[in-house]
């Protein structure tokens, strides 16, 4: 045997720091990169297969795909904490759709949290061919409404940026398929950004109206007549807001981010409900959605937001795994202690171990 020990040693050194588990974002230890934040942002990442189009698609200017209403468009937020999961979604998009050159990508990135120059030269360097815009997030336009939640995560001023979409993307893109970053899509997105948006609905998802409605927002909440008849005349349905397929000039028009602010405002002074931005969605569209098939969000992968324990998929067909709450896929194989189904999301993911990187 040749060669010195210190060749195998290396790569397990490197090993070992992956698998510290997940790490802080700067939001979330008072906007100091700590320590592990500086190792995140050297992740680096492996180049994709590029997708093409199949024969029969609609043929979209590259140029103009940013704005073009033939194409399929997509809003996430960027930033580095979630960024593995990111690149993970972007591939999973990509690989399953029938028209991947259609699919026009916006992301969102908080100005004081993340380096923007950085974000789109690893998404450029997994993705060359890539239709993308990352568009700033200035985070003051949010934090100032924000109140404290159950988990210190779910505070972040970038879960926030959903609210703003239409004003954030141009206004020529009238419909966009908004996703979280912890999720992998195995069915063609096209098919759920077609999704009928009739008359005075702008919003679609999944539904579940079977789900403890009353357990989104506090007694102040229900035990004040002038605000529990929010509700009143309406089906009491939760949806995740993690994924939905949005009228960009609806909601424009209808002026909602205004509407989820006020009751924001309200939550300010009253303490209304407990969940970051969830309940404000429902308090503005909860009962007014068109009702997605469940099988485009089987949510809550990640377990409950407390112990972040496995959890098994709901019964009936998948086109989408949502690894919502708190534990995360790539933080559970990194530790080796993954959940059954981490294993779905395990073939989307494109960090280069210290293996590969020292081949």
């Amino acid at each position: 045997m040749t060669g010195s020990p210190l060749r195998f040693l290396v790569p397990l050194f490197f090993l070992l720091l992956l698998s510290l588990g997940p790490l802080s974002s700067a939001a979330e230890d008072g906007g100091r990169p700590t320590s592990q934040g500086r190792r995140q942002k050297r992740q680096q990442f492996k180049e994709a297969p590029e997708f093409y189009n199949s024969p029969d698609c609609p043929a979209v200017d590259s140029d103009e795909i940013l704005y073009s209403s033939a194409a399929v468009h997509v809003a996430m937020t960027l930033d580095i904490q979630y960024l593995r999961g990111s690149m993970a979604a972007i591939l999973s998009i990509l690989q399953h759709s029938a028209c991947p050159e259609n699919v026009a990508f916006h992301f969102v990135s908080s100005t004081s949290t993340s380096n923007s120059t950085l974000l789109r030269s690893t998404i450029v360097a997994s993705f060359p061919y890539l239709k993308f815009k990352v568009y700033p997030f200035d985070d003051s336009s949010v934090a100032r409404l924000i109140s404290t939640s159950i988990r210190s995560a779910l505070d972040c001023p970038l879960n926030y940026a959903r609210i703003y979409l239409a004003n954030i993307i141009p206004p020529c893109v009238r419909r966009v398929v908004y996703l979280d970053s912890d999720l992998v899509l195995v069915d063609d997105i096209a098919k759920l950004s077609a999704t009928p948006l009739g008359g005075s609905t702008i919003l679609a998802a999944p539904e579940y109206c079977n789900a403890n409605f009353t357990a989104y927002f506090t007694p102040t909440f229900w035990s004040n007549p002038s605000l529990s008849s929010t509700f009143s005349g309406r089906k009491r349905c939760y949806f995740n807001t993690g994924v939905m397929v949005i009228d960009l000039a609806g909601w424009r028009a209808g002026d909602y981010t205004t509407k989820i602010e006020e009751w924001m405002e309200l939550q300010k002074r009253m303490r209304i409900y407990e969940l970051g931005s969830l309940p404000p969605f429902l308090l503005v569209f909860a009962g007014s959605i068109v009702s997605v098939d469940h099988r485009w969000n089987q949510h809550g992968l990640g377990g409950d937001n407390f112990r972040g324990l496995c959890r098994d998929l709901h019964p009936g067909p998948v086109s989408l795994l949502h690894w919502s709450g708190k534990g995360k896929p790539w933080a559970r194989l990194d530790a080796n202690r993954p959940c059954p189904l981490d294993a779905l999301w395990s073939p989307y993911d494109l960090l280069q171990t210290p293996f590969s990187l020292d081949s």
